[in-house]
């Protein structure tokens, strides 16, 4: 039995495309006076809006919001670059989260095996809290990490060595669940099992060299765990 998951948050508890591409579409909306400029800005964020997809280079996928700020600021006029921030966080807080899963029964269960659970995301706190609440699970995480939670973002490890740190955690009987090569790389760091899900935009075979197990979503950790009983030490 682990003693612990810490979760990613985009493309991995709610699905990206749905609850990402809603708040790709509200900057566009916020920035873009029409159509033609809304393809331009679309494009720096590797995003169409026309077909409502990502490129597989997109910025929004694994980058964190302070990053994708100074990657849009370049391409803007008429706002300074702290308050492009700000903003952009106001409209990842209001953006609508689409659970992967039904959240509530999979974290459930995973509490009831006596697990800790964490969020690392590259995010900041304060909209992740938002969503977790939004979702009827913030209750349910002992340890919520944004990029902005003095622990950096991934692929570092930091947030993860955090959980680590508070709760006393042995690194290889932890898992870090994600969607990205940033959440499995950031996992394989700090010492932990690396678990990809294909809810994000990664495909199994993208993911697959950097994980121990590529599992549809997240309600296969349960599953995965009574399967294969991973070694601990």
């Amino acid at each position: 039995m682990l003693d612990a998951v810490i979760f990613d948050k985009d493309g991995t508890l709610f699905d990206f495309r749905a609850s990402w591409g809603a708040w790709t579409q509200s900057v566009l909306a916020e920035f873009a006076p029409d159509a033609a400029e809304a393809r331009r800005l679309g494009a720096v964020l590797g995003y169409d809006p026309d077909t409502h997809s990502f490129a597989p280079s997109s910025p929004v996928i694994a980058m964190t919001t302070p990053e994708i700020a100074e990657i849009l600021h370049a391409h803007l006029a008429g706002i300074t670059l702290p308050d492009l921030n700000a903003r952009l966080n106001a409209l990842s807080a209001a953006a609508p989260m689409m659970p992967a899963v039904p959240l509530r029964e999979v974290l459930s269960a995973l509490k009831s095996r006596g697990m800790r659970l964490g969020l690392a995301t590259n995010d900041t706190e304060h909209p992740a809290r938002v969503h977790l609440a939004g979702a009827g699970v913030l209750d349910l995480f002992d340890f919520v990490a944004g990029c902005d939670s003095g622990w950096g973002g991934k692929p570092a490890p930091g947030q993860l060595l955090e959980f680590l740190r508070r709760f006393d955690l042995t690194p290889s009987r932890v898992a870090m669940v994600g969607d990205s090569r940033h959440d499995l790389d950031a996992g394989r760091a700090a010492g932990m099992h690396a678990v990809a899900v294909l809810t994000g935009i990664a495909n199994r075979d993208e993911l697959a060299g950097h994980a121990d197990v590529v599992l549809d979503n997240i309600g296969g950790i349960g599953p995965w765990i009574d399967r294969s009983a991973p070694s601990q030490s």
